[in-house]
């Protein structure tokens, strides 16, 4: 099995870490990860309405900009958030971000699917 690319801790930008965030389900999967530690990529995965392929993407990205590390045990790979090296590299940032997101999603009005 091929090793996946990660970035050395003083090798993470803040630059990639927004774009990383700046989509919503890269920061669901972030949300997500931050309430549950570490878990499997296909566990989250099938509580995320996008097919395989674009999760994996999402999953490359936040791993690539150096958001979250992936550990492979056989063929599972488990991900979780680098909080420690974020929280050194930026205080705060992924805290503020996760508080806007959940008051964001709490004030966000009902689906309106179906209705013109």
């Amino acid at each position: 099995m091929r090793e996946v690319s990660q970035p050395a801790t003083e090798a993470i930008r803040l630059v990639e870490v927004l774009r990383a965030l700046a989509d919503p389900v890269r920061l669901e999967i972030v949300r997500r990860l931050d309430q549950m530690g570490e878990d499997a990529c296909n566990a989250i995965g099938g509580e995320i309405d996008v097919h395989q392929t674009t999760l994996s993407h999402h999953y490359r990205v936040l791993r690539e900009a150096g958001v979250t590390w992936t550990t492979v045990q056989g063929r599972s790979r488990l991900v979780r958030l680098r909080r420690d090296d974020l929280d050194a590299l930026f205080p705060g940032l992924l805290d503020s971000v996760l508080i806007a997101e959940r008051r964001t999603r709490e004030t966000a009005p009902a689906s309106t699917a179906g209705t013109p």
